[in-house]
């Protein structure tokens, strides 16, 4: 059977049924649980149900899960029921051969679902499951190509879609933007912000851009774009200043160069698409660049002011800062001090 992605097995509008053996697999633990609640058929208002058992994978026994996976139920009505191995994967790598030979041969009686952070393609076992049985990869689906970014156009019409629907409201596309944004990828803390949104709005009501400014930013929203601005003017030191106030707060400089990259990065392609175009004997806009770039246009005159006052010459380098600021975090600046230096280098290279 071939891999199947969590998104796609979410908002598929027919009801979907574990295999045999079933692996759920990926970093995302909301993504993960809402897959085996769609698996096991739970509605909203259940926890769990009489024919299937929870075990936890950090202290299951072989030996105990073949007698359950052999041993019918009595709530089951001659139907199989699910044994799930939470958090499997030390249950996984434990007993690898046993798993290999049940997968050959498993039981009628029992429907084995095995609950992972991570699962290797390149093992036996990977191969003989995704081959007769069901994998199920619950992560944000990956760029086109051999990209292995998270795809956010996928993720944002999940949560206009499939998240939104759970909270019974609507998110416009540009509140999605803005969400993902200011929170990250992480879909348990999405779908606790929509939750959050839900509750401001009449059911079945829009959810816009500005609410999610409003209800979700808060203030670290604020302090974020009060940082772009001032490194966008030049002003390195309110930039630092204001830095030091997120991060004694307790946010991670590992949060936030994503949320700052994402706003410099459109000014930097900007920059980059008036130096193409004069290369190439044409002349652009100003407003025209940043509308390539990324653009709304309620946010046309704040960017334009802010790449005059950043000047040619340092949103020339703009992009190639933010890749070496990248770089650095996922390689020597990886801890969470020296991720702090990338930030506060950042901000000197844009001083005036």
């Amino acid at each position: 059977m071939p891999l199947l992605n969590a998104f796609d097995l979410l908002t598929a509008a027919s009801d979907s049924a574990p295999s045999a053996v079933t692996v759920l697999f990926g970093d995302d633990p909301m993504l993960r649980s809402w897959t085996l609640r769609k698996l096991l058929g739970l509605d909203a208002a259940e926890e769990d149900r009489p024919d299937s058992i929870d075990l936890d994978g950090e202290l299951a026994e072989w030996k105990d899960v073949r007698d359950e996976l052999q041993t019918g139920s009595l709530f089951s009505m001659g139907q199989p029921r699910s044994i799930v191995v939470r958090d499997a994967d030390k249950f996984v790598s434990k007993y690898r051969a046993e798993l290999e030979a049940y997968v050959a041969k498993p039981s009628s009686a029992g429907l084995l679902l095995l609950e992972l952070k991570s699962f290797p393609g390149n093992t036996r076992l990977y191969k003989a499951i995704n081959k007769t049985h069901l994998l199920v990869q619950c992560a944000i689906p990956a760029g086109s190509g051999r990209s292995t970014k998270p795809d956010l156009n996928k993720l944002k019409s999940f949560l206009c879609g499939f998240v939104a629907a759970r909270h019974q409201c609507k998110l416009q596309k540009g509140a999605a933007e803005t969400l993902v944004e200011l929170s990250g990828t992480s879909l348990g803390l999405l779908d606790t912000d929509i939750a959050k949104l839900a509750v401001c709005v009449e059911r079945g009501a829009p959810v816009t851009d500005d609410m999610v400014r409003k209800f979700v930013g808060g203030w670290r929203s604020k302090t974020t774009w009060e940082i772009i601005d001032a490194a966008t003017e030049g002003n390195s030191g309110e930039a630092l200043r204001q830095l030091d106030h997120l991060i004694a707060s307790g946010e991670k400089a590992f949060a936030l160069l994503p949320q700052i990259s994402w706003s410099l990065r459109r000014l930097g392609l900007a920059a980059a698409a008036i130096d193409y175009a004069e290369k190439s004997g044409r002349r652009i806009s100003l407003s025209d660049a940043l509308q390539q770039a990324g653009f709304r246009p309620f946010d046309m005159k704040k960017a334009e002011a802010h790449l005059r006052k950043i000047g040619r010459p340092r949103a020339q380098r703009m992009l190639g800062w933010l890749l070496d600021a990248d770089l650095k975090l996922k390689g020597t600046h990886s801890t969470d001090d020296r991720a702090r230096w990338v930030l506060e280098e950042l901000f000197l290279k844009m001083a005036s």
